[in-house]
């Protein structure tokens, strides 16, 4: 429900941005060489646009895409937000840096009981996701927080692809008796749904519960404190209209988010589902300036099919290895993109209009299939090189941000 619901909404920062580019991506118009990633939000682009969420399948090229960064066994606490990047357009793809990054909206921390994290829903920003920098291929992730109580606000903890794998529990509008859990493959909605409203749980905007979505190979299993409320099976997850297992299988980044169903902007079913249209007047938005839900923690397990080697850093897409199912990889390569800071480095070189624009869709374009030696070498002996780079303090600049 998430994914197809909301992108517009969260899209909204940067609309100006990608539609500036002009170019759609889908499964029928793959994105040119020029600007080869094609974004989350359905537009081509280079630099962020190859980072989470890049689609490979709408891209120029499987390996357009910034590799994924690997999954990792841990447990997410929320005592300040050092570990959050509050502004998604910084990410460079260093996992190691950030634990988290926030793709829209804005976040606070209380400070009470250790610190807990809260998402922001406000009139006029759209709502709040925050988005994982690390990547699960299966694996248990368990999220304790308190939703939302309000009609047409809707508290969402959800593991999406870049290829639309998703699996959700989402929390819609007044009712605090229920959560509801669904999955997506690659995108498609379903003749029939694959939702189902789990009950029988106890406030959950005044307690902490902890919600658990257990996604193997094999099954995918969704729990409440520890109690088992759904399991499905992998094998039962064909459709019978096309053949197609529709089990997601794709390495997913975790999202937390608190998002506005109840709008004008929603289609009409959306906004019932999700318990009819926000009331901005509602003491609790009057008296905070905001609605908003709490996390507590976030815990990772990982379940990778095979165990990576010592060296393994990311995910990468390859050939498919059925009509339907990419095949994945685990991969050494970095999943740092430099083309965020080139501009940078370009104007203290001296470069300045074609020269600086010539070197950073070189180096862009570079970083994403060679290792450094490989493309700092190609650079130098380039003809925009011999043309237009002069200053030595430009190579060490260089040097000291990507060696």
């Amino acid at each position: 429900m998430f994914s197809t619901l909301v992108a517009v909404a969260l899209s909204s920062s940067l609309f100006l941005t990608v539609n500036s580019q002009g170019i759609v991506c889908n499964v029928t118009s793959p994105c040119p060489e020029s600007t080869p990633c094609c974004s989350e939000y359905g537009y081509c682009g280079t630099g962020n646009f190859c980072l989470g969420g890049c689609n490979p399948l709408y891209s120029n090229s499987l390996d357009s895409c910034l590799p994924n960064p690997l999954c990792e066994d841990a447990t997410h606490t929320f005592a300040d937000n050092s570990r959050i990047l509050t502004n998604t357009s910084y990410f460079d793809g260093n996992a190691s840096e950030y634990d988290w990054v926030v793709d829209k909206g804005s976040i606070i921390n209380t400070n009470s009981s250790g610190g807990e994290l809260g998402l922001i829903l406000t009139e006029t920003n759209g709502g709040t996701r925050l988005s994982s920098t690390r990547y699960v291929h299966y694996g248990t992730i368990s999220a304790k927080l308190k939703t939302g109580r309000w009609p047409g606000v809707v508290t969402a903890f959800i593991t999406m692809s870049n290829i639309k794998d998703e699996i959700d529990w989402e929390f819609p509008g007044a009712n605090t008796t229920t959560g509801q859990t669904n999955y997506y493959w690659q995108g498609v909605i379903p003749n029939a749904t694959h939702g189902q409203t789990e009950t029988g749980v106890s406030d959950t905007f005044a307690n902490y519960h902890e919600y658990t979505i257990d996604w193997q190979p094999d099954a995918l299993t969704f729990s409440i404190d520890g109690n088992v409320v759904r399991t499905i099976k992998q094998t039962d997850a064909v459709d019978p209209t096309t053949g197609i297992n529709e089990y997601p299988n794709t390495p997913s980044r975790i999202q937390l988010s608190l998002w506005p169903a109840g709008i004008n902007a929603s289609a009409p079913g959306t906004v019932e589902w999700s318990g009819g249209m926000i009331d901005w007047q509602d003491p609790d938005y009057v008296s905070a300036g905001h609605f908003y839900a709490l996390v507590q923690s976030v815990s990772v397990k990982c379940a990778d099919p095979q165990s990576p080697g010592a060296n393994i850093t990311s995910y990468v897409y390859g050939s498919n290895q059925t009509t339907d199912t990419p095949a994945i990889a685990f991969s050494n390569q970095t999943t740092v993109n430099g083309a965020g800071h080139l501009f940078e480095i370009a104007r203290f070189g001296g470069l300045g209009g074609k020269a600086c624009s010539k070197f950073v869709k070189f180096v862009a374009r570079a970083t994403r299939r060679f290792n450094y030696a490989h493309y700092l070498h190609r650079f130098q002996s380039s003809t925009v090189a011999r043309i237009y780079i002069q200053p030595q303090q430009f190579w060490s600049l260089l040097d000291i941000r990507f060696g």
